[in-house]
This record gives C-alpha cells, structure tokens and sequence, in this order.
C-alpha cells in the first residue's frame, strides 16, 4: 500500500481554526437554550412571588347583607271598630253607638276596691283585677274604681244640658261600652288628683301591658273632643294597646284613622 503525503502545516492551521468555529457555536447555542429555560422558570416562580408579595389588587371584601325588610304583621281588621260589642270600637262625639241605647251582654261586677259598685264586660274586668293586683305587688300602690259600666239612661241624666264638656252624650259614651273605668286610688285620690299622683304615672306607663290605654290625652283635645282625664282608661286589648305604645300612639282615631273632635 502506498503512504499518503505529509499533511502540510497550512492545512493544519485550517482544520483547528474550523473545529474551533464549530465548538463555539455549539457553546453559543447552548447558552441560549439555557438561558431561555432558566428565564422561562424565572418568569413562573416571579409570578408567584408577585401574589405571594401582595403586588396583586386584593380582593374586595364581600358586602354586609342588607338588613331584613320591617313587614307590619299587625292585622288592623281583626275587629270592628262600629260592632258596640267589639273591643276595639270607636266611640266618641262624632261616631255614636249603633244602637245607641245597647246593653252589653257579658257585664259582671268587678271585685276591686270602689266608690260606686263597678261593672265592666268579663274580659275587661278580669284585666283590671290584674293591674290592680300588679300595681299593688310591684309598687305597693292600691288602687280602686270609681266610675264603671253607664247605661243610656243613667247618661242621659248625667248629660243633662251638655254643659260639661267632659261628659259625653247618651249613646256616645264609652262607659257605656262595658269596656272603660275612671280609676282613683283607696286613698281617696279621684279625678285630677291622678295627673300628678304616683299611681297615676304608673298607670300611664302600665296600663298597656293589661289592655288599657288612657283614652283622653292632654295633648289630643282635638282629636278625641274630650278635655284631658288622667282617670278615664279604656280596655282594647294587650295586642292593641301594646302596639300603640310601641308605636307611639295614643288615640284611637289616629291609629285608625277615624273620625273624632268634637260635635259641630
């Protein structure tokens, strides 16, 4: 076999200068390629930190529920406000009783202290016994009756003339409904002595947790067409009465909004 000719130092020369052209693009690609891996993890884990850090726009808190809608679950029909038998009925100068002369038909004595021996319909009577009996145990106060039940003809001599502004007319009284007592006290406290009496002041506060509220205000003269009676109470029921005191009202024909003053 023959042997190849020497290769010359030129040729040498070349061949290094190719190979190391070669490894250098080699090491240069693989910089890249690292590089680009290496920022593409970069780039993830940054984003994570970013949250992490708190960079990102917190969210929002969640709104408070809004409050619950007040729905009036107080029934205002259920009872008649013209029925002289019912409860809740209306009387004064300007809404008569229908008849006029009608006689309760449940009257039974009262078993209170009293001026004049007192009758009232069952229901409220057996009210009063309680608050006599409350305002007696709770505040040592002793209280007594000293007008009750009226019949029409017992009114119409009362009435008279209709001098009084504070006596109403036959048929348009409220005592002669069975459900109305002018109270006092066993000490003899009658009438206008109960404005500034303690066993007034905490009949006033009371009387609706029995059922009672005090019919003529001092400051509704107008409206019920009656002066002023720190004494006159009128039995309507604890749900009645509770509801005015709870919304502040305190007659009847504004509740209801019914008719009042005083006849023309």
């Amino acid at each position: 076999m023959s042997e190849q000719p020497p290769i010359d130092e030129a040729t040498q020369r070349r061949r290094m200068t190719i190979a190391l052209s070669l490894i250098a693009a080699l090491v240069a690609i693989a910089v890249v390629v690292v590089g680009a891996v290496v920022g593409a993890g970069g780039g993830a884990s940054g984003g994570t930190g970013g949250e992490a850090s708190g960079s990102a726009t917190p969210r929002p808190a969640p709104a408070a529920p809004p409050a619950p809608a007040v729905v009036d679950t107080f029934d205002m029909a259920a009872h008649s406000l013209d029925d002289p038998a019912s409860i809740w009925v209306v009387v004064n100068q300007v809404r008569p009783l229908n008849p006029q002369d009608y006689v309760p038909e449940d009257l039974v004595e009262v078993p209170v202290e009293h001026t004049w021996a007192p009758e009232l319909r069952q229901e409220a009577a057996d009210a009063v016994v309680a608050m006599f009996a409350a305002a007696a145990e709770e505040a040592d106060y002793y209280l007594a009756s000293n007008s009750a039940y009226r019949d029409y003809d017992t009114q119409v001599e009362l009435y008279g003339d209709g001098d009084d502004p504070s006596t109403a007319p036959p048929g348009h009284s409220e005592h002669q409904t069975g459900l109305a007592m002018d109270i006092g006290t066993e000490g003899g406290c009658t009438f206008e002595c109960m404005d500034d009496s303690e066993e007034g002041e905490w009949l006033r506060a009371n009387a609706y947790r029995f059922g009672f509220i005090l019919r003529y205000p001092a400051d509704k003269v107008e409206i019920t067409g009656y002066p002023h009676e720190s004494w006159h109470f009128r039995y309507v029921g604890v749900d009645l009465a509770t509801e005015m005191h709870d919304r502040g009202v305190t007659t009847l024909e504004e509740f209801f909004g019914v008719p009042g003053g005083a006849a023309q």
